[in-house]
């Protein structure tokens, strides 16, 4: 087994990575809230890109898997700073981002940030603006006065144990908004999306479509797929929508 390498970043954060070596554009998985780089999609993807000879990156945000800091401490635009940092020094030339529920959003911000090195873009069940639409547009008065008073309020999640989401999340989120101003995706774009999701919906995809600009952008709703899209098929997919982004700039 391939022992785990860590980046220091200049927030002061170490960040695990594993980097496979091989010809660009790479790609670089991006995982979701409180996932980490040990989840299903990313080692397929890396076991993919070895047999291919292509260069791929999968690592842990802050607060995240083996990366150091606390989850309840981060936000939106630190893992932000996380990705860039790990991109900068990881990589070389072209990269190919491929984002799973938030990383979809934090996918959406490098194409803002480093626009010139994005060769394409493939996201599963992307959630771009989730702490405003998601979290903050649902909260009772309850958990919004909570929130103001504690600086925190728990979620259930179907997924995993509760999401502590945080005053400094919700805030920190809102200068990170994608879907309220032109988001020009000027390159092959691919959106997965399962029908049986239910922590990322169909509208939330078909939203993201409409908004985004682009020459090439398709979206694929694959009925009774869950949010984890980790099951043969569906890892198939996420391959085919890879392949299919390589090939427009081949």
């Amino acid at each position: 087994m391939v022992e785990t390498s860590f980046l220091s970043t200049k927030q002061g954060r170490r960040l695990a990575y594993h980097r496979t070596e091989g010809h660009g554009p790479c790609v670089v998985f991006l995982g979701g809230l409180k996932s980490d780089m040990q989840g299903t999609k990313a080692v397929f993807l890396e076991q993919w890109a070895r047999k291919e000879g292509r260069a791929f990156l999968r690592f842990d945000y802050s607060g995240h898997g083996e990366s150091s800091g606390v989850f309840t401490d981060g936000c939106i635009g630190d893992w932000a700073d996380d990705t860039l940092a790990a991109i900068d020094a990881l990589t070389d030339g072209a990269i190919l981002p491929v984002g799973s529920s938030m990383g979809g959003w934090q996918a959406l911000l490098l194409t803002r940030a480093i626009p010139e090195r994005i060769a394409g873009l493939v996201t599963i069940a992307a959630a771009p603006d989730f702490t405003e639409d998601g979290y903050w547009a649902s909260f009772s008065d309850a958990q919004k006065e909570a929130m103001q008073t504690t600086g925190h309020v728990e979620l259930p999640s179907d997924y995993m144990e509760p999401y502590v989401i945080t005053r400094r999340m919700i805030e920190d989120g809102r200068k990170q908004l994608v879907l309220r101003d032109p988001l020009p995706l000027p390159f092959p774009v691919r959106f997965l999306q399962g029908t049986a999701d239910t922590a990322v919906s169909v509208e939330t995809a078909v939203r993201l479509l409409e908004h985004a600009t682009g020459p090439d952008m398709r979206l694929q709703l694959v009925k009774d797929a869950d949010h984890r899209f980790s099951d043969g098929p569906c890892l198939g997919l996420i391959v085919d929508a890879i392949d299919q982004v390589l090939s427009v700039g081949d």
